[in-house]
């Protein structure tokens, strides 16, 4: 691992000419950060359209031969690119590249390779601006013939091609299949690549730019200015994650994670703000805190298996859980009794299978009765202190009582790294506000 940094900007940090500039300043104020992995042109105001989107009802267009308005598309793409290069006092030639999309779309090709254009041009037009080499992730990013990820290939022709150039701008979202063709991540999937990228050089920090200065410590749609959170281990980000709070896609920390290479999320409008500092371990020095973040869902129910002597029945609860296995619904949380098991569920995808797994549950284990309750939020307190906090699940549970709400349901991690509460969807903005000025604030 050495000193180089690879810089990820988001959408809303290359929205227009303007942001590209403060993204430019960034990249040049620290002559380490060597790769910038970058996204297609996201939202400039709450009206306006992301070139993704509009990259993807182009194709549609087309296919369907809807000429008229697919002209209307390409042409409302084409104003903000020229926007863009206007803004930026360059020299490019958008109209050579828009022919050629037009060329791949009627040869047939598919919509990921239209999808993807967004970051290729923004990314050609950020590499002009910069004066640095545009490397087309088609030549570093490799997928398997199933669609999988091919890590051994990427890393392989990455380190090569970026570590020979020293510095690059590398467009996010899209590899290549082994004929070729263009295949994109999911959506949000240029923070996997800056995390690839970053993996790929041996880089000593991964930063990801984005529209907020860090992560908050609860949803701002519910807590009224939460607190940044200035460090978070990776194993407390996939428990906050998984429930919902995180400004990069989920699937990003598994590269840098194993490589041990730090995450910075940083504000690209607020450039100054260290941001949260995301790692194995929290910096030496940093005050060990009990809970570090709450996060929660709605939108679970509970299916709650009572049977008299069920401890004594070998395999119970391997065979109920078995049944939602075979019925493609994965479980949330399983707590137990002696003579009952609850189980659960998203409540969407139990409903749509919920005859044949009730059907199944009274036929292979005879239960004496199964309760359904509905409308559940799950709420997850996060926080690796609490193993070492004497009364941090009291002042959990005073916090919910005090605030008038009943829990329908308490988990708790083996490793003790979280507490999960079940409680009335009705009772959810309150519960995270009450656990949030209890524990937090």
């Amino acid at each position: 691992m050495n000193n180089i940094v690879v810089a990820k900007f988001g959408g809303t940090s290359l929205a227009d000419a303007s942001q590209i500039k403060k993204a430019a300043g960034i990249i040049k104020a620290n002559p380490d950060r060597k790769f910038a992995v970058v996204s297609a042109p996201g939202k400039r105001n709450s009206n306006d359209a992301k070139i993704t989107d509009m990259l993807y009802s182009m194709h549609r267009q087309f296919t369907e031969g809807r000429q008229e308005v697919y002209a209307e598309t390409v042409n409302r793409i084409a104003v903000r690119y020229r926007d863009i290069i206007s803004g930026l006092g360059i020299t490019f030639d958008l109209d050579s590249e828009l022919e050629a999309i037009r060329e791949k779309l009627s040869s047939g090709v598919s919509q990921d390779y239209s999808a993807s254009r967004g970051e290729y041009l923004n990314a050609r037009i950020i590499a002009e601006y910069l004066g640095w080499p545009f490397v087309d992730a088609s030549e570093l990013i490799h997928f398997r013939e199933d669609g999988s990820f091919d890590g051994a290939a990427t890393y392989r022709s990455a380190g090569e091609k970026l570590q020979a150039l020293g510095h690059a701008v590398i467009p996010g979202f899209y590899g290549s299949m082994p004929d070729g063709s263009i295949k994109t991540f999911s959506r949000g999937g240029s923070d996997i690549t800056g995390s690839i990228i970053a993996c790929a050089v041996d880089a000593g920090l991964y930063e990801n730019w984005t529209d907020v200065s860090g992560m908050l410590c609860a949803d701002p749609r519910i807590v009224k200015s939460p607190k940044v959170i200035e460090s978070i281990t990776y194993t407390e980000l996939r428990e906050l994650s998984y429930m919902g709070a995180s400004v990069l896609h989920e699937d990003a920390v598994f590269p840098v994670r194993k490589a041990g290479i730090p995450i910075n999320i940083r504000n690209t409008n607020s450039p100054d703000d260290k941001g949260t500092l995301i790692a194995a371990s929290l910096p030496k020095g940093t005050k060990r805190r009990a809970v570090t973040g709450i996060a929660g869902r709605k939108g679970f129910c509970s299916i709650r298996v009572e049977k008299s002597q069920m401890n004594g029945e070998t395999g119970f609860g391997a065979e109920l859980l078995r049944i939602f296995s075979k019925n493609d619904i994965p479980f949330e949380h399983c707590p137990t009794g002696i003579d009952t098991i609850s189980v659960i569920v998203n409540s969407a995808l139990f409903d749509a299978r919920r005859e044949e797994i009730l059907r199944e549950v009274k036929n292979r284990l005879e239960p004496d009765f199964i309760t359904i309750e509905k409308n559940l939020a799950a709420i997850a307190v996060v926080g690796e202190g609490m193993v070492h906090m004497k009364g941090t699940a009291a002042k959990v549970f005073t916090a919910l009582a005090g605030a008038g709400i009943n829990v329908r349901m308490i988990d708790q991690g083996s490793d003790e790294l979280n507490i999960i509460v079940g409680v009335d969807e009705s009772d959810y903005e309150a519960a995270v506000n009450a656990l949030y000025s209890a524990m937090i604030d």
